[in-house]
């Protein structure tokens, strides 16, 4: 094992692994429930694949880059001395397959299947692990800089940052490359509706992301010894903001109620270990309320077919939340201190900078080379054609 690590870190973060494994799912629900019932079997599995192709380029690549080790001595050598670096490996790499799950919905319903797993391998390999290595890792200086500068380096407890924005502006970019669905919008602005297929399907995707997620943040601290409740309720008290704030600001609409309390522990993430609890509220419901706004307004003014709505709930909520860290951490508002809001704009244009460039690179070569958008009768009869080759009478609704 790795020194100082025991046997009970290493079964901690192995369950932290297993809970945020099994929160795929709920990406995977959330998504089934909000396409056409044409795209389902897509979505799952989209997200299954994209999961072991994520397992592959982060084992080979991308944990790699972002924090200098390697698997590549025997495995006798690895069970003695790393069993505990193995395990967090498989921790960080559920973090790392959240980037492509996040992609999956804002692209969904006129994606081509193999180019986004080719996607994923590029940005699980190469453009996520920049950052993450930045943040979570001291690499590049970055980090050295922001501390002699402005007293603190970036703070990202459990990546609002790191993991959400940079996955939320990465799928903008993709998002904007493959243009709108077909039919979604008319040739003089008209908007048509693809309601929700299922919103239990879409309820269940969010209960098992909500529950999951306190693997998700608690689990960060990665040792058995800095295991705090201040987070656990922290994260409680922000998804309690962002479903009250969704549920107001969203008037009952059931999509909105029910990713209010993803948009609160998305922006709490950065913080929850420093802030007070009615500065994780706040934090909460600011972000449910941000995440109502801006979904409607990229789908109703700027014509952008966001199907999930996964730039304003993962790309701007972790933006705010890396911001919200920088402000609830400080001792002024209730905070634990040693945080500087400077380093928090800082790192968190940072991040989404990465991203942006990172996502335009990757999906603009691609739709360059082989292309990345279904054909006009895939699209048209369903992504599930493109899966499993099933001829089915085309899906109106």
């Amino acid at each position: 094992m790795e020194q100082g690590s025991t046997a009970n870190d290493v079964l901690f973060i192995l369950l932290g692994a297993i809970m945020v494994l099994a929160m795929h799912a709920g990406f995977a629900f959330l998504e089934v429930g909000t396409v056409r019932k044409k795209n389902q079997v897509n979505a799952l599995v989209k997200i299954m694949a994209d999961f072991a192709v994520s397992t592959v380029a982060y084992f080979f690549i991308g944990y790699t880059i972002a924090y200098g080790t390697h698997f590549f001595s025997g495995a006798p050598q690895l069970a003695a001395e790393s069993g505990y670096g193995l395990v967090k490996f498989f921790f960080l790499l559920t973090f790392a397959a959240a980037i492509p799950a996040i992609i999956s919905g804002g692209i969904a319903e006129r994606a081509r299947f193999h180019p986004q797993l080719a996607a994923t391998f590029l940005l699980v390999g190469g453009i996520y692990p920049l950052f993450e290595g930045v943040a979570w890792n001291g690499r590049f200086g970055v980090q050295g800089w922001l501390s002699a500068t402005f007293g603190a380096g970036f703070h990202d407890f459990a990546g609002s940052v790191v993991v959400h924005a940079v996955g939320g502006w990465i799928a903008l970019a993709a998002i904007l490359l493959l243009g709108h669905r077909k039919g979604r919008y008319g040739k003089n602005g008209e908007i048509y509706a693809h309601p929700p297929s299922s919103i239990p399907f879409l309820a269940l995707g969010a209960w098992i992301l909500t529950v999951g997620w306190f693997g998700f943040n608690v689990m960060s601290a990665q040792r058995l010894e800095g295991i705090s409740g201040l987070v656990a309720v922290n994260s409680l008290m922000a998804m309690v903001g962002g479903v009250l704030a969704s549920l107001v600001v969203g008037r009952n609409d059931p999509g909105f109620v029910h990713n209010g309390p993803l948009a609160g522990l998305v922006a709490v993430c950065a913080g929850s270990d420093l802030m007070h609890p009615l500065g994780a509220l706040a934090t909460g419901g600011i972000a449910g309320a941000l995440f109502v706004w801006a979904f409607t307004l990229t789908q109703n003014r700027w014509k952008i077919d966001d199907v999930l709505g996964v730039w304003p709930l993962h790309g701007l909520c972790g933006a705010w939340g890396g911001v919200a860290a920088g402000l609830f951490g400080l001792t002024a508002l209730g905070g634990m201190g040693g945080v500087s809001l400077p380093a928090q704009l800082i790192g968190t244009l940072l991040g989404v900078s990465v991203a942006l460039l990172g996502g335009a690179l990757v999906y603009g070569v691609l739709k360059a080379s082989i292309g990345i958008r279904l054909g006009e009768e895939e699209e048209w009869l369903g992504a599930d054609l493109a899966i499993h080759k099933i001829s089915a009478e085309p899906d109106h609704d």
